[in-house]
């Protein structure tokens, strides 16, 4: 499981019609990197949303959104174009990626356990390092506390005290 100040892990993960998309792609950027459990569910439509309505602010902060899940990118593009989203959505279908940054774990529901995605948010510097990390997200107000976020590291950036 990554932490605050570690590399964020390398991965490149397809986003569409053989279109592939890799985090050294955000290089000298920051990154809004989200993982969510599914498209076209209620909490996830709103997250992605809520991040599409958001991006003006966020590329004012110089940063950019992208969500993961395990659907496909068909998926994905029926979702997108579904809600208008205009986040860059790629699709992890081995898991892989959301396991390496510790968004994959064991859930209990209706007294069932079985593995699957914990909603969580990855704030990545234009370095390539983890700077904050949300994890078990609650959709309500969780945007703006990116933002609020990514306002407090960029006027802390340069500080030497």
């Amino acid at each position: 499981m990554v932490e605050v100040g570690d590399a964020a892990p390398e991965f490149c993960l397809p986003v569409g019609n053989e279109e592939e998309i890799c985090l050294k792609d955000y290089q000298g950027r920051w990154l809004v990197l989200y993982f969510y459990p599914k498209d076209n569910t209620s909490g996830c439509t709103r997250e992605a949303l809520d991040f599409t309505a958001a991006l003006p602010a966020l590329r004012d902060l110089d940063a950019e959104v992208m969500g993961i899940s395990r659907d496909s990118p068909v998926s994905h593009k029926k979702f997108a174009e579904k809600h208008g989203l205009g986040v860059k959505l790629a699709s992890d279908q081995d898991h892989k990626v959301t396991e390496a940054y510790g968004a994959w774990a064991l859930k209990k529901m209706y007294g069932k356990e079985s593995y699957g995605v914990v909603r969580s948010t990855f704030l990545i510097n234009p370095q390539g390092k983890i700077a904050r990390i949300w994890r078990k997200v609650a959709v309500k107000g969780h945007v703006d506390a990116v933002i609020k976020s990514l306002q407090d590291l960029g006027k802390g950036e340069g500080r030497t005290d």
